[in-house]
């Protein structure tokens, strides 16, 4: 089911990236907090340095209001601990005024020489209920914000939420001349889309069945058209591979064996993303799938039972893994954020088992990249480039 083509470097590569535990989302029993799991520097900077060791080429670090530890501090704290690895660092537009946030990134990517990534984040502040137009207005204006700061001598800015005139931007010039650090985008609303098409680098999905992931491809490849762009695009999925499907399955069990569906609940309540449009699409799954929670075969719903956000994971024997991945590529999907409970261990087993069978890179920025059209009919089922 091939969607759009892309025309990156290493085509026949994938950046295959872990996943930093930094909000309090790490356990042996889904649900069940364990105080050796709980989001510290010490326990996410083992996360990171062992995602290094395995071979992963770029970790998430997330962010929420509510829980965890501060993004950017953990990257520029990780920077000195690593030396391979690309951090994706979750910044949330509008959280610091933008031009102190283009020093702060232009600062962590000198300290990384280039290692750094970012998470664009469009989303209400603890306290506020803003309209969807609004908040994504709010987030093009910092990344446009960013960009006239990475690129220019001075900003000249005239928007609706922000103006700047005659601002010198010596401070704020990042490692990566090219334009800065690639940018990561997710979001479902047709004003995210618009976002994401004109200004981003890699689209970001949650996991859903093939046909809306295929269908999410196209309408974002759209937008990116009309601007003269093209896109990557990447899948945040969680992972349990085993030797054999059944282990694996019966891992998928123990995992939720002492799951309170109410806590569950509360649990995906808390997160300030909850009634979010993506959320609603990975809760949709959940009602699709079978008695066993999955909605297609080796994709299984269960973690979204207390998770918001992402909330499905990949489920199946290190054949199985290999070829629902290759089935993404062959889709167009190239950047993957795995992660899976507890983060360490996952860590140690997707990158024994299934990591040494891919072909990696880190992806390049969409400066160095050359647009091209999308096919002039439709691709759909069976469709390959």
């Amino acid at each position: 089911m091939t969607v759009v083509p892309v025309t990156s470097a290493d085509m026949d590569a994938s950046e295959v990236s872990w996943f930093a535990a930094l909000c309090s989302d790490d356990y042996q029993f889904l649900g069940v907090p364990d105080p050796a799991l709980k989001s510290s520097w010490a326990h996410c900077s083992t996360i990171l340095r062992e995602a290094e060791a395995q071979g992963f080429r770029n970790i998430l670090c997330p962010s929420s209001y509510q829980v965890g530890q501060d993004v950017l501090s953990f990257v520029a704290a990780g920077a000195q601990v690593t030396s391979d690895i690309n951090m994706l660092a979750a910044i949330r537009c509008g959280e610091m005024q933008p031009i102190m946030l283009a020093r702060t990134i232009a600062t962590l990517d000198h300290m990384m020489q280039g290692r750094l990534t970012l998470n664009v984040i469009s989303s209400d502040f603890p306290g506020e209920t803003a309209g969807s137009a609004y908040r994504y207005q709010r987030s093009r204006e910092v990344v446009e914000i960013l960009k006239q700061a990475w690129t220019r001598e001075r900003i000249d800015y005239e928007g609706e939420i922000y103006r700047f005139t005659d601002l010198w931007t010596d401070p704020a010039k990042p490692y990566q001349q090219n334009g800065g650090p690639l940018l990561y985008f997710g979001g479902y609303s047709p004003h995210a889309l618009e976002l994401c098409g004109q200004h981003c680098d890699v689209y970001l999905m949650w996991p859903e069945p093939e046909a809306q992931l295929a269908q999410r491809m196209r309408d974002v490849n759209a937008v990116a058209k009309r601007y003269g762009r093209t896109l990557d695009y990447g899948l945040r999925v969680h992972m349990i591979v085993r030797d054999t499907e059944a282990e694996a399955r019966d891992y998928a069990d123990y995992l939720v064996s002492k799951l309170d569906d109410e806590l569950g609940q509360l649990i995906r309540e808390r997160a300030h993303d909850s009634a979010s449009l993506g959320v609603s699409h990975q809760a949709r799954a959940r009602e699709l799938a079978d008695r066993y929670g999955y909605v297609e075969p080796g994709l299984w719903t269960g973690i979204g039972r207390a998770r918001s956000g992402c909330g499905a994971a990949l489920v199946g024997s290190v054949d199985q893994v290999m070829s629902k991945i290759e089935r993404y590529r062959d889709m167009g999907i190239r950047a993957f954020i795995f992660s899976g409970y507890p983060h360490l261990d996952e860590c140690r087993i997707f990158g024994q088992k299934v990591l040494p069978n891919l072909k990696t890179c880190s992806l390049p920025h969409a400066y160095g990249r050359v647009p091209v059209s999308p096919p002039a009919t439709p691709l759909g089922e069976g469709d390959r480039t």
